[in-house]
């Protein structure tokens, strides 16, 4: 006996992919980051030059693989930071570094990237001698025992990476920023914000010295013990002394002529290397002929 084929149910259409909004938005800002960081790290490496226009958005949408809106976006944010300035009928020019937003972290980030000069180093260290010792003098002042606390943790995360290995510069840098928040002044407690990434180069740079972290660690205990105390005077004194420390350091690693580290960027904003060779293949690559 002959059976009856059973029909077989039609096959649905498979659905379309989705991409979902939140990867979609990370993606859009790792192009945007990329094409930021490759700009930026050019014009402070000096690849182009003060008040030079920078070459057609067609060529840099092709250097870099990326939309003109993309473009348009990273030049706009360049802007934001004082590195470029847009107009009609001038096109978009590099601006001198006094323009430069010198408390932006990508700023720094890119000047480490470029190489950390003497004059930056100065600069910085005249600028933690002005602000520091009076913020420390606050939080000697005014520290709460929430305050007191976190210091303390960030104190013992420094001698844990001395005693058993680990990040030193982060906590180092905790510490200090602790300090400032400490002072309960909220200008401060913005400005810890903002000079993060220039006191975390100095950390780093410091801290290349072989015995660099265990010699500085009294001296930041010392600071931390007049804090506790509530004594201001002695809290400012010891902040000077640490300061002055780091400097010497700092001095000694210049004049040692070892290579200086630089900072990592954001990894979420390394992407890009296709539309980098891309570029490079064009003949537009800005790491070596923007111009």
């Amino acid at each position: 006996m002959r059976r009856e084929a059973t029909p077989v149910a039609a096959r649905a259409p498979s659905a379309p992919r989705v991409v979902p909004r939140a990867a979609a938005v990370r993606t859009i800002k790792n192009v945007h980051g990329h094409t930021v960081d490759r700009i930026g790290e050019a014009i402070v490496a000096g690849r182009y030059a003060v008040g030079a226009t920078l070459p057609a958005e067609p060529l840099l949408c092709a250097a870099f693989g990326v939309s003109r809106t993309v473009v348009r976006e990273a030049v706009k944010s360049l802007a934001a930071k004082g590195l470029l300035v847009a107009g009609p009928k001038v096109g978009t020019r590099v601006l001198p570094a006094d323009n430069w937003n010198w408390f932006d972290p990508d700023v720094v980030a890119w000047q480490t990237h470029a190489g950390l000069t003497h004059d930056f180093l100065r600069d910085l260290q005249e600028l933690r001698r002005v602000v520091e010792p009076a913020a420390v003098r606050k939080a000697a002042e005014r520290a709460t025992v929430r305050d007191i606390a976190e210091i303390e943790a960030a104190y013992a995360g420094m001698k844990d990476a001395i005693e058993h290995g680990g990040d030193y510069v982060a906590s180092d840098l905790r510490f200090h920023q602790g300090l400032l928040r400490a002072g309960g002044n909220r200008m401060m407690v913005q400005m810890s914000k903002a000079i993060g990434a220039l006191l975390r180069t100095s950390f780093e740079v410091s801290t290349t010295l072989l015995d660099g972290p265990a010699s500085s660690l009294p001296l930041h205990r010392a600071v931390l013990d007049a804090v506790i105390a509530h004594k201001p005077g002695q809290a400012e004194r010891a902040s000077l002394k640490l300061i002055d420390s780091a400097r010497d350091d700092i001095d000694q690693v210049l004049a040692s002529g070892r290579k200086l580290p630089g900072l990592r960027l954001d990894p979420a904003r390394g992407q890009g290397g296709r539309a980098a060779r891309r570029g490079k293949a064009q003949g537009l690559d800005p790491r070596r002929d923007p111009a």
